[in-house]
């Protein structure tokens, strides 16, 4: 089994008298990690929120409801848990019962419901952790650094999703099943989007445009909705983790772009099957748009893992010059050029490095990126 990063630090939380929160898309893992992680625990109550009849287990019951529940067990593991109505208030009792040492974990495929409504009322006794598709780090630990770099050209086409990654032969169509069945599932049961073609047709657009900056004005008059629903959708595509936003990096140049943003995948295989181009790299004419996807993703995955909290961003001013990425951790920025083709030469901007001169410079490639995305030794 492939160990993940995460669960070291979801371990270290059980014993906090807190609910430990674990966020991710579909199928990245979350079920089969955590149910590994606490396999050693002697007493442990599944709850899959899937199912109507252990939903109801926990809907809107009360506190002593609750302890009757949970008491017995060493350990609670709610899966699916936006499912559950007024799930925030659960979670709150949840946590408020302080002379209960059952650990409780929670997981929730998207932040739609579960996140909105575990920020008000759940305040102060949860502890929130991310989980991702695979990471390059977490595959060499379990191959080595060698063999994933041989399989890159696999990583960027059919992504890191668990099931493609241990499953290469039918890559293909359990992507496209997985883009099809579950990228848009808490969307529609949610938020009851009427129109799942615009939808669809709005995230396509998106991974056609990857690696450029987006105009939500373009957007709308591309897929036929207003621009207030093009946003909408966005930040509900967020929630959903299918995709994720950079802000534009501006602070004293006259001519920086000042609200530009661009929208990344959070995994290849999804954006290439929603666009169904599985094709092979030399074929490809987006193939510095995937290597970009691919590192920006990695690099979250780091610091997300590593517990730092670097603001990340795009740069580029109406004449045309631009930087991939910036890192803003504490007031000192580093920034990065992508390029697939390691001899392809790129600088930072004059401009840049005239208004901005302690940020230092890196061109990522695919013959330096493992000092990129690498983690701290004792993490990895």
């Amino acid at each position: 089994m492939i160990q993940r990063i995460a669960a070291k630090f979801i371990w270290n939380d059980l014993g906090k008298n807190k609910v430990i929160v674990l966020l991710g898309a579909r199928q990245v893992g979350k079920t089969t990690m955590l149910e590994d992680l606490i396999k050693i625990k002697t007493k442990t109550l599944l709850i899959n929120c899937d199912n109507i009849d252990d939903r109801l287990m926990i809907e809107e019951r009360s506190t002593t409801e609750l302890w009757h529940l949970i008491s017995p067990y060493d350990i609670v593991l709610i899966d699916e848990a936006q499912r559950v109505k007024n799930i925030g208030l659960t979670i709150k009792m949840m946590g408020d019962l302080k002379a209960c040492t059952t650990c409780v974990v929670v997981t929730g495929s998207s932040s739609l419901e579960l996140a909105d409504e575990i920020n008000e009322p759940a305040t102060g006794r949860v502890i929130e952790h991310r989980l991702y598709p695979f990471s390059l780090t977490e595959l060499a630990s379990h191959t080595s650094q060698r063999e994933e770099k041989r399989l890159l050209e696999q990583r960027l086409i059919f992504g890191l999703y668990p099931e493609i990654v241990t499953n290469q032969v039918d890559a293909k169509r359990n992507l496209m099943n997985l883009t099809n069945s579950y990228l848009y599932k808490d969307l529609f049961t949610f938020k009851g989007i009427q129109k799942p073609d615009v939808l669809q047709k709005l995230v396509r657009a998106l991974a056609l445009q990857l690696g450029n900056e987006v105009s939500y004005n373009e957007l709308s008059n591309l897929v036929g909705i207003d621009k207030e629903t093009v946003e909408n959708y966005i930040n509900l595509l967020e929630k959903c983790f299918v995709v994720f936003r950079l802000e534009s990096f501006s602070r004293n140049m006259r001519n920086e772009i000042k609200k530009g943003k661009k929208i990344y995948f959070y995994d290849n295989g999804i954006r290439n099957a929603v666009i169904s181009n599985f094709a092979p790299i030399a074929l490809r004419t987006d193939v510095g748009a995937l290597w970009e996807n691919l590192m920006v993703c990695e690099r979250i995955k780091r610091n997300a893992y590593m517990g730092r909290y670097a603001q990340l961003y795009f740069w580029r001013t109406h004449d045309q010059k631009e930087i991939d990425l910036i890192e803003d951790e504490d007031g000192v920025m580093s920034t990065f050029e992508f390029k697939y083709h390691p001899k392809s030469k790129a600088q930072i901007p004059k401009s840049f490095a005239q208004n901005y001169p302690s940020c230092s410079f890196e061109v990522v490639t695919p013959d330096n990126f493992w000092e990129f995305i690498q983690l701290n030794n004792n993490l990895s």
